[in-house]
């Protein structure tokens, strides 16, 4: 799927990449969050961002 629209490639970007990844539970979380939502640990990590291959 191609997403061409700036504001729709936001708009799933904001959806799909932008989470914090709790390193002790592994949960999703907000991309402000300071704290986990599961197991309230401090170690969050930025959601990794597959590269375009090919």
């Amino acid at each position: 799927m191609s997403l061409r629209d700036p504001f729709k490639l936001a708009l799933a970007r904001s959806h799909l990449v932008d989470k914090t990844v709790c390193r002790s539970c592994g949960a999703t979380n907000p991309p402000k969050a300071v704290k986990c939502r599961k197991c309230r640990g401090k170690n969050l990590r930025p959601k990794r961002v597959k590269g375009r291959s090919g």
